[in-house]
């Protein structure tokens, strides 16, 4: 019996330390593919060409308009919270009550713990394994780095993952050079990349958008330093 508690705890250690080494390893390295991509490029039609698009950008080179359209589309509480928006994750319970629809509460910072680290399953297990990276992201990134890793990583369309790669194949433009529209459109596929279009857009689609618009004049001037 205690042989086997060392070698479960030997394991836990070891899962602790290569954890945490990636995590730190990513607060200065661009993460160069995720499990999403790798699973998305083989799910991928085999008569068909494949399509694999991912350019890394530095957060600087994004525009503010993205950053302020995702805020406003998935996580208004992003700069606030430490990871988890408890309000959030209550009002998607009591919405998944009523409805036939299932709302996610996931905040921004759970949503890169679980692009950049994890695989898209729902279960117990994987929705543990995303709270314990988000705990350490948010305890090692800056919000402008979880920032910037979400907006490089996340599925922006079919095939298509990051703001550059998005901003090239949807309006034929680099990130940084995005309108407000333009960022509203590609935040307003973020909940089904594979199944909508940023552009052109459909009714629901261009709904979104000018929901987006709106709450990014209500919301202000995006800054870091706000709280």
């Amino acid at each position: 019996m205690k042989k086997l508690f060392r070698f479960l705890l030997k394991i836990f250690a070891w899962f602790v330390i290569i954890t945490v080494g990636f995590v730190v390893l990513f607060k200065w390295v661009p993460v160069p593919v995720t499990p999403l991509m790798v699973i998305r490029y083989f799910e991928q039609d085999s008569g068909q060409r494949t399509f694999w698009k991912h350019d890394w950008e530095s957060i600087d080179h994004i525009s503010k308009n993205l950053q302020l359209a995702v805020v406003c589309s998935e996580d208004q509480n992003f700069l606030n919270h430490n990871g988890f928006d408890i309000q959030a994750i209550e009002k998607a319970i009591e919405y998944n009550k009523k409805g036939k629809r299932v709302r996610g509460g996931s905040t921004i910072s759970q949503q890169t713990a679980k692009n950049v680290f994890l695989w898209p399953e729902r279960s117990w297990f994987r929705k543990g394994l995303e709270t314990y990276f988000t705990f350490l992201i948010e305890l090692i990134w800056s919000k402008e780095r979880i920032m910037e890793v979400y907006l490089n990583s996340i599925e922006m369309g079919k095939g298509v993952y990051g703001a550059e790669a998005a901003a090239q194949y949807w309006f034929k433009k680099p990130a940084a050079k995005l309108s407000q529209y333009e960022a509203a459109a590609i935040a307003a596929v973020l909940p089904s990349p594979q199944r909508y279009r940023a552009n052109p857009a459909s009714a629901y689609i261009q709904g979104r958008k000018v929901w987006i618009v709106k709450q990014m004049h209500f919301y202000g001037p995006f800054s870091y330093d706000k709280k």
